[in-house]
C-alpha cells in the first residue's frame, strides 16, 4: 500500500513539473523565457508622463552598431506626424499620431545590450511629441474591455544594460496593442531567438512594424481602442505585426560585411490570440512584408545585395 501510494504521489508531482514548465515556456531553440505577467493596464490610474534619458551604454549615433544603420524604412522625418522621426537613443521609430502608434522601430542588439537591470515595468506616456498630438497613456489600453497587451516594439528584454535602457523601452511611444497569446508566446519565443544568437557570436540589426487594422484580443476583435477619460484617444489595433532580423557574426564593418548569403530572418504574424506559439510557421520574405506594409526595408545596401536577400525565406535555424 505504501508503495502505491509513493507511485501515486510521483504522478502527481510530475504533473506538477510539467505543467510549470509548460507556463513557463520554451522557445523554437529550446531556451526557456518566462512570459510576461498579465497586462491590466486600465485597472488604475496613468503614471506620470516621461521623456527619455540616454546613456553611455545607448548605441552610437551612426556608424558600426547604430540603430539606424541599414536605412529609414520610410523616410521618415519630423516634418509629418504620421511619418514623425523619432530617436529615443536606445532605438529609432516612425511614429503615426493618427494611428497613435509607432510605424516601425529599429535597433541594434549584441551581447552589451543584455545585462542585469530587469524589467522596470514603469510604463509612461511620452512627452516628447510635438504640439497637438494626443500622448498614449499608461492605462490607455484600458485591457479590462479590450484584453490587448501594451506589446513592445523593442523589447524590454533586450535592453538590461542598466535602468535607463530598461526605462526607455516601457514609453507607450513603443507600444502597439498586441494579442496577448501573439506578445507572450509567438513573438516571446522569437525574441527569445535572437538574443540567443547574441550570446553566442553574432549581433543582429532589427526591424519591427505593424500594419493594417483589426485585430482579436482576449475579448474578441477590435479595430481601435478608446477610453472615456481620454477625448483625443483612438489607437489603431494592427491586424499584422511583422519583424526583420539581419543575422551578422560580431564583427565590425557591417554594412559591408552583408551579401547575398547573408541571414535576414523575416517573420509577419496576424494580430489574434488564437495564433500559434512557433513563429517558425510565420516566416516570410523581405520582399513580401515590404510590400504589405509599405516600406522599403534596408535600403542602406546596395541595390544588388537587397535584390539578392529580398526572396530568400530563412529557415529560422
Amino acid at each position: 500500500m505504501k508503495f502505491k501510494h509513493l507511485l501515486i504521489y510521483s504522478f502527481l508531482l510530475t504533473l506538477v513539473i510539467v505543467s510549470c514548465k509548460k507556463n513557463q515556456g520554451l522557445d523554437i531553440t529550446g531556451q526557456a523565457y518566462t512570459a510576461p505577467v498579465a497586462d491590466t493596464s486600465g485597472s488604475s490610474g496613468a503614471a506620470a508622463g516621461s521623456g527619455v534619458v540616454v546613456g553611455a551604454d545607448a548605441p552610437p549615433a551612426s556608424g558600426d552598431n547604430s540603430n539606424m544603420l541599414f536605412g529609414n524604412p520610410s523616410g521618415a522625418t519630423s516634418l509629418t506626424n504620421d511619418n514623425y522621426l523619432l530617436d529615443q537613443g536606445y532605438y529609432i521609430e516612425s511614429y503615426n499620431a493618427t494611428k497613435q502608434e509607432p510605424n516601425w522601430v529599429c535597433w541594434h542588439l549584441d551581447a552589451s545590450n543584455i545585462g542585469s537591470s530587469g524589467r522596470s515595468n514603469a510604463f509612461a506616456g511620452f512627452t516628447g511629441l510635438p504640439s497637438g498630438v494626443f500622448a498614449v497613456q499608461s492605462d490607455s489600453y484600458n485591457y479590462s474591455t479590450y484584453g490587448f497587451d501594451r506589446g513592445h516594439n523593442c523589447p524590454s528584454a533586450d535592453r538590461t544594460s542598466s535602468t535607463t535602457a530598461n526605462n526607455a523601452t516601457f514609453l507607450m511611444t513603443n507600444m502597439i496593442p498586441q494579442a496577448p497569446n501573439n506578445n507572450q508566446q509567438t513573438w516571446g519565443n522569437l525574441e527569445n531567438y535572437l538574443r540567443g544568437l547574441v550570446t553566442t557570436g553574432y549581433e543582429v540589426y532589427i526591424i519591427m512594424g505593424s500594419y493594417g487594422t483589426g485585430g482579436t484580443g482576449l475579448y474578441g476583435p477590435f479595430n481601435t481602442i478608446t477610453y472615456s477619460k481620454y477625448t483625443a484617444e483612438k489607437i489603431n489595433v494592427p491586424s499584422n505585426v511583422w519583424k526583420v532580423a539581419v543575422i551578422l557574426p560580431t564583427g565590425n564593418g557591417d554594412l559591408a560585411r552583408v551579401s547575398a548569403s547573408t541571414r535576414v530572418l523575416s517573420v509577419n504574424t496576424p494580430n489574434i490570440n488564437s495564433i500559434n506559439s512557433n513563429w517558425k510557421l510565420y516566416i516570410t520574405t523581405l520582399d513580401a512584408i515590404e510590400k504589405a506594409a509599405n516600406v522599403n526595408l534596408l535600403s542602406a545596401l546596395p541595390q544588388s545585395v537587397h535584390d539578392a536577400l529580398k526572396l530568400k525565406v530563412d529557415p529560422g535555424q
